[in-house]
């Protein structure tokens, strides 16, 4: 016998990430493969979450999130970007960045229906896209700077377009897009009457004086702009799945109830934790933050540069892409394979973020990880010879 299984999910492989990320543990290599974030979760967040499971706070909670959560959402929002939210009607809750992107792409998209996506993407952005059956289509970034094209973009918008995603900071790029280019993609989607769904969740890793621009404060934007963020990568709690999206009221009833469908809600004690995060964590603590991520991008950067290893220094996420092309190997699986064996260091080809043979020259490093394990990752490529 031999039962029949969907065919719109056949495409569908454990990422490169997870393959690496199951390798590097199968080598006691340090894992620089997967963004795991495993850094200390800050005091109040994880007092603040077992204190209300102690509480009682372990039931169902409204589709759209504990009030508590949505408020310090909303003042989050207009503290850092101006933007004055109702956290009754403007913000959901999710289960994870990943939870509210397959939410709205389920919302607001008909099998057959396109998006644009910039390249290199984030993996699972491409991959729910084809669970839905959309049809993707990719404007180039250009290295060494990942800057884009505006005709490019046009070239890629066709008749059953429906939205752009703009992840920034980005992953796996660490690009973070200025607002004259976030204007002219603003342009673009007004002209043509397009969404633009924003991936933001790296939005305070931040280096080199850049700063986050949030789409949805674009004249004109406000009103199709799905804003998704979240609290994994800021607070270390990537297990949690915490995320939440921004949108009009009409849009928020739309994407929760779908959301709710197949997430139910974010976890209740966990949502209690990061709102005392947001609420009683200092300003301070953002600007640590930054420093400290900048300190372990240098480090990172200068021991790949020192290994052979050309980084392209990031602007914004935890991420480096580097030049693999100094490793023996026919393609940037094979590279992968032999740093991770000769050097005990896993990272991730580049060519699981690109279309067709781009980014077969690239290696993605992640240094959002304790300092004995960057130094220690960063002691093995001071070793590495090619």
């Amino acid at each position: 016998m031999s039962l029949h299984t969907a065919e719109h999910m056949a495409f569908l492989r454990q990422s490169e990430i997870r393959n690496m990320t199951l390798e590097c543990t199968k080598l006691a290599g340090i894992n620089l493969a997967q963004g795991v974030c495993d850094t200390e979760v800050p005091e109040p967040v994880r007092l603040g979450a077992a204190q209300a499971m102690a509480d009682g706070f372990n039931i169902y909670t409204r589709y759209d999130g504990l009030p508590a959560l949505r408020e310090a959402i909303a003042h989050k929002v207009a503290r850092d970007s101006g933007m004055v939210v109702d956290p009754e009607k403007e913000i959901v809750v999710t289960s994870g960045t990943t939870g509210a992107f397959f939410a709205t792409c389920s919302a607001l998209f008909d099998p057959g229906d396109a998006v644009v996506l910039f390249e290199p993407y984030y993996g699972y952005h491409l991959d729910t896209l084809r669970a839905l059956s959309l049809a993707p289509s990719f404007v180039p970034l250009e290295e060494p700077d990942w800057s884009f094209s505006v005709a490019k973009l046009r070239a890629a918008i066709g008749p059953k377009t429906r939205a752009i995603v703009v992840n920034t900071p980005g992953n796996p790029s660490g690009k973070v897009f200025s607002r004259a280019e976030l204007e002219s993609i603003a342009e673009v989607a007004r002209e043509l009457d397009l969404f633009v769904i924003t991936d933001e969740i790296y939005e305070y890793f931040l280096y080199d004086g850049h700063a986050h621009v949030s789409f949805a404060t674009l004249p004109g934007m406000r009103e199709r702009t799905i804003t998704i963020a979240g609290f994994s990568k800021t607070f270390s709690i990537t297990g949690w799945r915490v995320g939440y999206f921004l949108a009009t009221p009409e849009l928020c009833y739309k994407i929760g109830h779908t959301h709710d469908l197949v997430y139910v809600c974010a976890p209740a004690p966990l949502q209690i934790g990061v709102a005392h995060g947001l609420t009683r964590l200092e300003p301070s603590f953002y600007e640590d933050l930054k420093r400290e991520y900048t300190r372990k991008r240098e480090r990172l950067c200068s021991a790949l540069e020192r290994a052979g290893i050309a980084p392209h220094v990031p602007s914004g996420a935890y991420y480096v892409l580097a030049d693999s092309r100094r490793i023996p190997g026919r393609n940037a699986k094979e590279r992968a394979r032999g740093l991770l064996e000769r050097a005990g260091v896993a990272a991730v080809p580049g060519s699981a973020f690109f279309e067709g043979n781009r980014g077969d020259d690239l290696l993605r490093f992640s240094y959002a990880k304790r300092e004995a394990e960057l130094d220690e990752a960063c002691r093995r490529l001071d070793l590495f010879r090619p």
